[in-house]
């Protein structure tokens, strides 16, 4: 994709999401219906930072003796003395945080956005925890939560409003983080999900909200399914989280576009939601209906500024 494309798929992104960014009385309404929505600030409020407003920052952590790096990118309307959503938004197999950071467009939501870097699987591509070529030994778990602890140190974090985000590995390691680490992040959104058997078991300690998009045309991780590498059919997947968060069995369906239709799971426990966009004609990509890094043909939907609605709708329940 060309510099200039690159600007006007980015202002479009900018547009949408400051469109998304103003809360309607529905939201306002979900909000009551799922208790009080304060924010709650972390240790980090009120103090300075080195990183620069609008801007992505690379940063390293140390953990389990390895030095992980990551993006961090705050947005230029920071204040220390107000408290933000975290986002978590993990890349894809064999990607990178500088990619996740292009394709997703997360930079124009209010909020600290930080993209992990996944290291160098047994493949020698780079991989998120829970997959077949996922590196021995690494516990990608221990990295999100010390970049959480991280953030929430030296940043103004809203500690109500953490919220975990990924596409293909980095969307079923997403999942995971919602399964492992349910008593610190909210709720997750996962484009294109691998969710394979090595993941484990997942028991999350509290219902998670889930929102999931994935294309009926996707080769790579195939919407029905792949036997052979242990990966499920969407439906039953979503089907098995529906049943986790004690929702309905059967989900509610609309018709939002003509290659698009909206799944959602009601009546789930303390609030939850598990909410499914299926693309008909959808490939391997990060939905957009611009050009993008997975794609240069537009969709009929846009992920991030959906992703973005959903988290508004669902910060941590109150203990």
């Amino acid at each position: 994709m060309s510099p200039s494309q690159h600007a006007r798929t980015a202002a479009t992104v900018g547009v949408l999401l400051a469109a998304a960014l103003s809360a309607t009385p529905a939201d306002a309404q979900d909000h009551t219906s799922r208790g009080s929505s304060a924010s709650v600030g972390s240790g980090g409020c009120g103090t300075p930072t080195d990183l620069t407003p609008g801007a992505s920052t690379p940063r390293t952590l140390t953990v389990d003796g390895a030095d992980r790096a990551y993006l961090v990118h705050l947005p230029a309307s920071y204040d220390p003395d107000r408290p933000l959503p975290l986002v978590l938004s993990f890349h894809g197999h064999g990607r990178t945080s500088d990619y996740q950071e292009r394709l997703t467009g997360m930079n124009a939501l209010d909020a600290i956005v930080v993209y992990p870097q996944g290291v160098t699987g047994t493949d020698g591509k780079s991989a998120w925890e829970g997959a077949p070529y996922s590196a021995e030994g690494v516990d990608d778990i221990a990295f999100t939560k010390a970049l959480i602890d991280d953030a929430e140190r030296q940043l103004c974090v809203n500690t109500r409003r953490v919220f975990a985000s990924g596409k293909s590995n980095g969307g079923g390691f997403a999942a995971v983080v919602a399964c492992r680490l349910a008593d610190r992040v909210a709720a997750t959104a996962i484009v294109s999900g691998a969710f394979y058997p090595q993941s484990g078991v997942c028991d999350p300690e509290r219902p998670v909200p889930v929102l999931d998009f994935h294309g009926q045309a996707d080769t790579t991780i195939p919407y029905d399914g792949n036997p052979e590498k242990g990966l499920p059919a969407l439906p039953d997947w979503l089907a098995g989280w529906a049943e986790r968060d004690g929702c309905a069995v059967r989900p509610r369906e609309s018709q939002v576009e003509d290659n698009v239709v909206r799944q959602r799971w009601t009546s789930c426990d303390d609030g939850s939601d598990v909410e499914h966009y299926r693309i008909t004609d959808g490939g391997h990509f990060w939905p957009s209906t611009q050009p993008n890094e997975d794609s240069v043909t537009p969709t009929t939907i846009d992920a991030t500024p959906l992703i973005r609605k959903f988290f508004t709708k669902h910060p941590l329940p109150v203990k």
